[in-house]
């Protein structure tokens, strides 16, 4: 079945519309949280500027998308590896009531993270300020990764988090496939590779399962 893909600001808003039916305070949040993130862009480099004029297509729809995406049915806590701008984690919290744990190293953008998170009420959000090897280990519904790490070196490090139902949903650009073929082969077998729907040239591997020590650079 082909994709559609969103082409512009109002193709982005629509789609968030038919697909998770936001309420009006939902709806305002959104609009918060980029006003938020571009007066924040302007203090500290967050996203490329030159993505700003089609925000709703490139931040705030490729982040849902990773909820559409998604299996658990608001179950579980959802862990956002390098959450950076709040992207997908902001965006998902907005727009479901998973527990959200936003793991960022880099404090400007913790105290941001924090502040968005103060401000938008989304009490179901937790920022930990630390690198991923220090924080302390808890199981994970679902993992999510936004241009955090090579895949092994991102799979190697939160493998103590996942369990045998773990979602991954891990956006990986145009270098998905390349990545996943270097896998073990006991990794790439619990993946699959679904298009973005805001650029043709953009995947997503999405999986399912605990990532086992023992698995750890065996082909």
């Amino acid at each position: 079945m082909s994709i559609g893909f969103l082409d512009s600001e109002d193709a982005a808003r629509a789609w968030i519309g038919d697909a998770f039916a936001p309420t009006p305070d939902q709806w305002k949040r959104l609009e918060q949280f980029i006003e938020l993130l571009i007066a924040e862009n302007a203090q500290q480099n967050l996203i490329a500027a030159s993505t700003i004029p089609t925000m709703w297509v490139r931040h705030i729809a490729d982040s849902a998308q990773l909820l559409s995406f998604d299996t658990r049915d608001g179950d579980g806590l959802w862990i956002d590896l390098g959450s950076g701008a709040g992207l997908p984690g902001l965006v998902v919290a907005i727009l479901s009531a998973r527990p959200m744990l936003l793991v960022e190293s880099r404090k400007r953008r913790c105290d941001f993270l924090r502040n968005v998170a103060s401000e938008l009420g989304l009490s179901h959000v937790e920022v930990v300020e630390a690198a991923l090897e220090r924080i302390e280990k808890r199981p994970a519904a679902t993992i999510s990764a936004r241009a955090f790490a090579p895949l092994d070196r991102l799979l190697d490090l939160s493998a103590r988090f996942s369990t045998e139902s773990t979602q991954w949903l891990l956006p990986k650009g145009r270098n998905a496939v390349k990545e996943l073929a270097l896998l073990p082969q006991p990794w790439q077998r619990m993946f699959h590779v679904e298009q973005s729907r805001t650029d043709a040239e953009s995947q997503i591997l999405v999986g399912r399962g605990k990532i086992a020590a023992k698995q750890r650079g065996k082909r």
